[in-house]
């Protein structure tokens, strides 16, 4: 099978619980990386530089841009996020299937530049369970919380462009539908042209005899 790792896009509206899903994947399966993104919002309580995120200023943001260290960027909700590019490509050589938790705008860019990566979007059960888990977090105003929802709004019309909808009902079967749908897609036959070329080769020599 090819051993080159999968780049998977895992988008959703915020309050659907993508970090959550992501935190517990990486705990269940060690064959994922998750891309640690940039981004010019503040840390919420507990998030470290390095670990959630790569906490930068907007000029910092920006000059990343100009030296081209990001696959894509895209501004939501007043701020600033990118996917720095040499962690993905060394991930993806080293076999790793790659996980990069970003957006709608960036997940189309990516998927344009990379057409073999993987989009899936992560939605909540029901419309009032987005709403009572974005307010459940305690991280934001009213009026962050209702832009939020309308965020949402627009970013629903979007997902026909993705290739998978998962509902994220419970963390563990979420993560479940995910894993299946990666491992699905590692055995298609147009990931795998390579492994096949190969074997038919081997079989030419097996057949010929020596």
């Amino acid at each position: 099978m090819n051993n080159k790792g999968l780049l998977i896009v895992l988008s959703g509206f915020s309050g659907a619980g993508k970090g959550t899903v992501v935190k517990r994947m990486m705990e269940l399966h060690d064959e994922y990386a998750l891309s640690i993104s940039a981004t010019t919002r503040s840390p919420r309580e507990g998030e470290q530089d390095g670990r959630e995120y790569f906490f930068k200023t907007v000029d910092e943001f920006k000059q990343m841009i100009q030296n081209q260290e990001l696959i894509e960027y895209a501004q939501y909700v007043s701020n600033y996020y990118g996917t720095p590019k040499a962690y993905v490509q060394n991930q993806l050589e080293a076999g790793k299937n790659v996980i990069l938790e970003i957006e709608i705008q960036g997940a189309l860019k990516i998927k344009e530049m990379f057409p073999e990566t993987v989009l899936m979007f992560i939605i909540p059960p029901t419309a009032k369970e987005l709403e009572n888990r974005l307010r459940g977090r305690g991280t934001e105003d009213d009026a962050t919380v209702r832009a939020r929802l309308k965020r949402a709004i627009e970013e629903s019309q979007g997902v026909e462009d993705y290739d998978y909808i998962v509902m994220n009902d419970e963390v563990d079967c979420c993560v479940e539908r995910i894993h299946n749908i990666v491992t699905a897609e590692k055995c298609k036959a147009s990931n795998n042209y390579q492994t096949i070329n190969n074997i038919r080769e081997e079989l030419k020599i097996f057949s010929e005899g020596e």
